[in-house]
């Protein structure tokens, strides 16, 4: 089975009870829904659901904004 940003969301409600719902377009790291702790362990997750490390040219905020940003980016390759 293939990853995709629903995976992703799922792993952001998970850490944030306070959300019912998290839109694919929405700026998780603008709004803080995911902090800097939390990053990290996003980076980690990401990589398991990849089943391949990234190198660290790839961690680039830019690119973690959006669940659909890290679906395009790491997740439909």
């Amino acid at each position: 089975m293939d990853a995709t940003w629903q995976d992703v969301r799922s792993w952001v409600l998970e850490r944030n009870p306070d959300l019912s719902d998290l839109d694919p377009e929405t700026d998780i790291i603008e709004s803080r829904i995911v902090d800097s702790l939390q990053f990290v362990e996003l980076v980690l997750f990401i990589e398991e659901l990849r089943g391949q490390m990234l190198s660290s040219g790839d961690v680039d905020l830019s690119a973690f904004r959006t669940l659909r940003d890290i679906e395009k980016n790491f997740l439909l390759q």
